[in-house]
């Protein structure tokens, strides 16, 4: 039985390869996400240890309870550096830095962008930079730039470079280019060294470090010299191995892609899905064309046993085959995204394809049991076939008692994920998220046992239209529910794609409508000016800009948090004087003019809960562990602009340790315009750490993300449309196969090629069509169910029906029919009419 299964699959190559390719990129979905993220965690794993190589011993000051960092003494430093077994220590302290080429447009990545101080020893070298031209900065007006950026940026040593810190940029002179493994520059973002005292003054408090760095003498333990020198540091400071802390770092970025890795094998599980679909069919399309000879075999002595292994033994030949393709292709895809991200800008350190042993297992485990799983059915329908079939090609139909128990077990399974997701909708939250997703599944399970049952109705409404088009699209209406079993699993494939692509665009669209229109109502302000990286901006920029020419309103948005009765809340710190001219936030009782006398103001769903109404004495606990009472001016309604507290920063300010400002809202006279634009820039002198929004920027800025994360769900879900098409080239394929006789006698008897053509087609775009409006359905309620459980966290959340994606949607499956009949089509209109008419 092996032999024949074997001989099955040598002597019907063709038909099987639309199989093998869908179970091929679902395994290459699978093993391409564990590649990927394992070359990513071993490189970064690798980068981290070359960073901390010239590292045996760090010590880490840490922020206090007030969240201010101490940093450590010089006298600490010169206790460390005096010990025994210590053969140098270095003081390092660090921050944001942004620099600007020659143009003043931003070097390097904004988010990795940072800067250093040069930490000679007394050989005139920094162990953790190497020098090929020029030397690291001595004084207060040199900077020193990494080889990347300076080559990105066009600069050589002697060139002067404008640097931006916290405050407006200044200019500096390039003492030198390096090299080094530091994280930052691996990651895509420029390193800029500066001297000591001004790498103090920037980024901590003159003379103090936030870290030291320790290179232990010849034969002195690593381990051993961190527990020395712990005992000597005070309690907000901790001294670790290099090799602890490389294997700290490296344990973060496998956190993190461990995360993306999670993501990604949630959508190569979809594709495996529709990947089961597409092989149950053909294997149930090939059980039928091979009535015959399984009865034969029966006839010979094959036992029902050894007939559902012989199919099964060809599912998992063909499952192996398809398992060693895909894992090839996963690699491939790792190495071809690789270059992708870094074509795009983007940074990834460098280091080999890592294909580890368990990544094989699991791409041989999935490929195998998916194929084998999805052709037991049609396996053990195959052995039923009693062995007086052999004397006709008829196949078995379906009992009335299987489609009977079919149809009542989908049904059943619909009303129960109905109600599910409904409950879940109402219920609302994380709770109510997780019973819309099992109401989701159950009524996709439901969906997809009814679908056969749908096809009829379905079909037949549409034929009055098929009629209009001739003789060919009655026939097309007639092929697509002769074997609706056939017709629904071809048409799942589609319908479990659109399904998800259904509901995640009505939810973008509503989210983003919702967000949108929020955002254009609540931000007045022309121009809104944001740190790159969203590293914060200084409180000289908000003087430069009250200065400019043209500019009549100019409110800074401070972060904080406080606890306010009980519970910790986050907190805008605004300019009571140009708030209300900036930004305008729909008060449900008080007046925001209260700000300027020190009261706040909270959001209506903030009030509601602790019971708080204007005028009452709220108690409050400052970030700097302070206590007071705040008197509550104002309740507004709830946005996703500004915080649900909002206060004047003369209150905040005196319980800061550092005042960080993370935008400035700025309104300008005749409003937008390309002076009042220049006329902000020239005010900012050009920092290339500073970015400007216009009010389109803005939009985006709030809303901009749901459409990114749309897109990205969009290409993760492509690959199972993909393979939904190759389902339907293959079902065409397959039964214009065993059509043969009746197209051959159509022929004969006066149709010509090109009404064959077109009765393929339009049976694949009736297929592709049904499928497709199956799934909007499911997935206009599953997006309708989801955005309930949100609704309540959303201000102005209101369902919006994308009839015209929808629409769009209906035609690309039409489409996507059209092109998977091209092959089947010009196969059946090329076949021999007397060669057909003669074929069993």
């Amino acid at each position: 039985m092996l032999r024949t299964a074997l001989r099955n699959i040598l002597t019907h190559k063709a038909r099987l390869l639309m199989t093998l390719l869908a179970v091929m990129l679902g395994v290459a979905f699978v093993s391409g996400s564990l590649v990927f993220t394992d070359t990513l965690a071993n490189a970064y794993r690798n980068q981290a240890a070359k960073g901390y190589a010239h590292v045996d011993v760090e010590v880490r000051a840490y922020a206090s309870g007030s969240g201010e960092n101490p940093g450590l003494s010089r006298k600490a430093l010169d206790e460390i550096a005096g010990l025994d077994g210590v053969a140098e220590a270095a003081g390092r302290v660090y921050g944001d830095a942004s620099v600007a080429d020659k143009d003043g447009r931003l070097l390097g990545s904004a988010l990795s962008n940072a800067g250093a101080n040069f930490a000679p020893g007394k050989d005139g070298k920094d162990g953790l930079y190497v020098f090929p031209d020029g030397s690291g900065p001595t004084e207060a007006g040199q900077v020193a730039l990494d080889k990347a950026s300076a080559a990105q940026g066009g600069y050589h040593v002697g060139d002067t470079v404008r640097v931006a810190t916290k405050g407006p940029a200044k200019t500096y002179t390039l003492s030198g280019i390096f090299t080094t493994e530091d994280s930052a520059v691996a990651d895509g973002g420029s390193l800029v060294l500066f001297d000591t005292p001004v790498a103090q003054r920037l980024y901590l408090k003159p003379g103090r470090y936030q870290t030291v760095t320790v290179t232990a003498a010849p034969g002195a333990s690593n381990t051993e010299l961190a527990a020395t020198i712990g005992k000597l540091l005070p309690d907000y400071a901790e001294a670790q191995t290099g090799r602890q802390l490389a294997n700290r770092e490296a344990d973060l970025a496998e956190a993190d892609a461990s995360n993306l890795n999670s993501m990604l094998l949630a959508f190569a599980a979809v594709a495996l899905v529709v990947s089961v679909f597409l092989i149950a069919n053909t294997f149930t399309m090939l059980a039928a064309q091979r009535t015959r000879e399984l009865a034969l075999l029966r006839a010979v002595g094959a036992s029902r046993k050894q007939v559902t292994r012989s199919v099964l033994a060809e599912a998992m030949v063909l499952g192996a085959l398809a398992s060693v393709a895909g894992l090839a292709l996963g690699a491939g895809a790792t190495v071809v995204l690789r270059s992708t991200i870094g074509g795009l800008g983007g940074e990834l350190p460098d280091g080999p394809v890592t294909v580890t042993s368990t990544t094989v297992i699991v791409a041989f485990a999935v490929g195998v049991l998916v194929t084998m799983l999805a052709a037991w059915l049609p396996a053990r329908r195959a052995a039923k076939i009693p062995p007086v079939a052999a004397m006709s090609s008829v196949h078995l139909p379906a009992t009335t008692k299987s489609l009977v128990l079919r149809n009542s077990l989908g049904g059943l399974l619909t009303l129960l994920g109905v109600a599910v997701s409904v409950q879940g909708g109402r219920a609302g939250g994380s709770g109510g998220g997780a019973l819309v997703g099992l109401g989701a599944i159950l009524a996709l399970a439901g969906v997809m046992l009814l679908i056969p049952l749908l096809s009829r109705p379905a079909v037949a409404a549409v034929r009055p239209l098929l009629r209009a088009v001739g003789i060919e699209g009655t026939l097309a209406g007639q092929n697509a529910v002769r074997n609706p079993r056939r017709t629904g699993a071809t048409a799942s494939a589609l319908t479990i794609g659109l399904t998800l692509v259904t509901a995640l665009t009505m939810l973008g669209v509503t989210l983003g409508q919702a967000v949108d229109k929020m955002t254009t109502d609540i931000v007045k302000a022309d121009y809104m000016v944001t740190a790159v990286g969203g590293s914060g901006l200084d409180a000289s920029a908000v003087a430069a800009l009250r200065k400019a020419e043209g500019v009549n309103a100019v409110s800074q948005e401070q972060p904080a948090s406080m606890r306010l009765g009980g519970s910790l809340q986050p907190v805008s710190g605004v300019t009571p004087a140009d708030f209300q001219r900036a930004i305008h936030l729909t008060t449900v009782s008080g007046s925001l003019g209260t700000f300027a006398r020190g009261q706040i103001a909270v959001a209506d769903d903030i009030a509601r809960s602790n019971g708080w109404k204007t005028g009452d004495s709220v108690p409050v606990t400052y970030d700097d562990a302070k206590s007071g009472k705040l008197t509550v001016g104002a309740v507004f309604e709830r946005n996703t602009v500004v915080s649900p507290v909002v206060v004047s920063t003369d209150v905040l300010e005196p319980h800061e340790a550092e005042s960080v400002i993370s935008r400035i809202y700025v309104k300008t006279d005749g409003g937008e315009s390309a002076a009042n634009k220049r006329a902000v820039v020239d005010a900012l002198a050009g920092n290339p750490a500073i970015e400007i929004g216009d009010r389109q920027d803005i939009r985006a800025e709030f809303g901009g993300f749901i459409s990114t994360a749309l897109n990205v769900m969009y290409g993760l879900l492509a690959m199972s449309l993909v393979i939904a098409v190759l389902g339907i080239v293959n079902t065409l394929a397959m039964s214009v196969f065993e059509r043969q006789r009746e197209i051959g006698m159509l022929r004969a008897t006066g149709l010509d090629r090109r009404r064959v053509k077109r009765m393929i087609r339009l049976e694949a775009v009736v297929i592709s069509v049904f499928g497709a409006a199956i799934g909007l359905g499911l997935g206009a309620f599953l997006g309708w169910a989801v955005g309930e459980t949100v609704a309540s966290s959303v201000p102005g959340y209101a369902l919006v029906l994308p009839w015209g994606r929808f629409a769009l949607s209906l035609l690309l499956a039409a489409l996507v029919g059209t092109l998977a009949a091209m092959w089947p089509a010009r196969s059946a209109a090329r076949l021999n009419m007397l060669t057909a008419i003669k074929s069993e």
